[in-house]
């Protein structure tokens, strides 16, 4: 009766290698993400904030006007903008 199989002789540790490969990994050094914002976006970032109090007022209104039930839906521009999709 064989106890060891032939190819099991000599053979290495699964866990050795996951310990050797943990060790290896604290060893390196991390790495961090960085984020550049260019020039460009950070004055698109500006400008759209200088209309956010316009965006602001607006959206004010459509919820005064849809709390009071003055808001009218005009159901043939909504028509109009949804035929392109259905029709693909």
């Amino acid at each position: 009766m064989k106890i060891n199989q032939s190819h099991r002789i000599n053979a290495v540790n699964p866990y050795q290698k996951q310990n050797e490969q943990q060790a290896n990994a604290l060893d390196r050094k991390r790495k961090t993400d960085k984020v550049q914002i260019s020039a460009e976006a950070q004055e698109m970032l500006s400008s759209s904030r200088v209309n956010d109090t316009d965006r602001a007022k607006l959206i004010d209104d459509l919820k005064q006007s849809v709390s009071t039930g003055s808001y009218h839906v005009e159901s043939g521009k909504i028509a109009e903008k949804l035929l392109p999709f259905l029709k693909n």
